[in-house]
């Protein structure tokens, strides 16, 4: 099952739940709350990002967040920090929480990405167009747009120093959208998941969702179509939710987790699809992706003159997973884009040297698995220009790697 952040405000003015929890006591109760009830990560925030919020200093923020930080993470809870200051981050990481949660994906506070890099905390980067939630509306394809912003935004964080698996991307529902612009970007998830590392999704009691609601009712009211939208969102590739009610969120996926495990029971294999084909026969087995012939420079291998060189690595990936409805569906939200699979690559090859080619398999492969629907990847590392002293046409290694271990 995909993973549940609980939202945590210790704030007095959340549009929501604002000045439930300013109290350290009562803040660390409700964390514990949501423990039990299924969160896997508890997201603190400070400040809030509600249209009309007055902004705080960081000393502000750190003093509401911080002993919760140190108990919760005392606890044994693993802990996001919802903030967009730098000097925040630090002090959060330093007390414990392992992920910063950036609403402007470190745009705002210029010191944020070489903060993060400089620590071993992952960062979620996420789309807005600023501060203001309700600004700058307009968009083309809101999901390509948010697409690019993010690859953007991934590219100045590699340059910052944070390698891509210690990222997660957030297109930002409810921020610089409008209501139609949300329900369309939901709709082409797909293409975000694809930006080559997990993706969260953040849906819980947006403006959006009252557009569902009888008029009048308040925020409180939008939990069913919060875990509605959160279950599409796992359908869809994403790797996570944030939200405010966990029990709801939980048992919504939960039922699909128990539905595709009689799935995968009643047929075999998972990566076989459920479809019949139209004679009422045969099932059909899922398409394998796969991308041969990548090249890329590294300076990969145990020799002086490999580390100062160079050599052109060539790299064929074979993904397997949960592919098989593209095939009915022609739908991209539905396998797995093999360009950015392939810059992916080219980013691990080009990344940190290794001494070995297995290493750097293993690598590759891991990123591989960073793709949502992928649960398989097979990795051949060649290595043509190896310096051997004997006449040779290739050096090789392959390597499967799979969510549940190295084959």
């Amino acid at each position: 099952m995909i993973e549940v952040w609980g939202i945590l405000n210790v704030t007095p003015d959340s549009f929501s739940d604002g000045g439930l929890f300013t109290d350290a006591g009562a803040a660390i109760a409700h964390a514990r709350r949501m423990r039990a009830q299924g969160a896997d990560v508890i997201d603190i925030g400070g400040e809030s990002t509600r249209p009309g919020a007055t902004p705080i200093t960081p000393a502000e923020e750190q003093e509401r967040i911080l002993p919760v930080i140190e108990e919760l993470v005392r606890e044994g809870m693993r802990v996001s920090v919802d903030t967009v200051h730098a000097a925040t981050a630090r002090a959060a990481v330093a007390a414990g929480a392992e992920i910063v949660n950036d609403v402007t994906g470190g745009r705002h506070d210029p010191d944020m990405l070489a903060t993060v890099a400089a620590t071993d905390a992952k960062i979620v980067l996420m789309h807005s167009r600023g501060i203001d939630v309700l600004a700058d509306t307009e968009y083309d394809d809101v999901a390509a747009d948010v697409r690019r912003h993010l690859a953007a935004r991934r590219e100045a964080a590699l340059a910052a120093g944070i390698p891509l698996e210690r990222m997660i991307f957030d297109p930002g529902f409810g921020f610089s959208k409008g209501a139609d612009d949300n329900w369309r970007l939901l709709a082409g998830l797909g293409q975000i998941t694809g930006l080559g590392a997990p993706v969260l999704v953040g849906t819980s009691r947006k403006r959006f969702l009252g557009d569902l609601l009888p008029e009048g009712a308040d925020a409180s009211e939008r939990e069913a179509a919060t875990a509605a939208t959160s279950l599409l969102a796992a359908q869809h590739g994403a790797a996570a939710v944030r939200v405010h009610d966990v029990t709801s969120t939980v048992a919504a996926l939960r039922a699909l987790e128990r539905t595709n495990r009689a799935i995968d029971e009643s047929v075999g294999p998972a990566h076989w699809v459920t479809r019949l084909d139209e004679t009422g026969g045969s099932i059909t087995p899922a398409p394998a992706v796969r991308v041969d012939g990548i090249r890329a420079r590294g300076f990969h291998g145990v020799l002086p003159e490999e580390r100062r060189d160079g050599q052109e690595f060539v790299i064929d990936v074979e993904l397997r997973g949960k592919f098989a409805n593209a095939a009915y569906t022609d739908d991209l939200g539905h396998t797995v884009n093999y360009a950015a699979v392939a810059e992916s690559v080219v980013r691990v090859v080009e990344g940190d040297p290794v001494d070995l080619i297995e290493t750097l398999a293993r690598r590759i492969g891991d990123a591989c698995l960073e793709f949502p629907l992928v649960e398989n990847a097979s990795v051949t590392v060649h290595k043509p220009s190896a310096p051997i002293p004997v006449p040779f046409t290739d050096v090789t290694v392959t390597l499967d790697v799979s969510r549940g271990g190295t084959a």
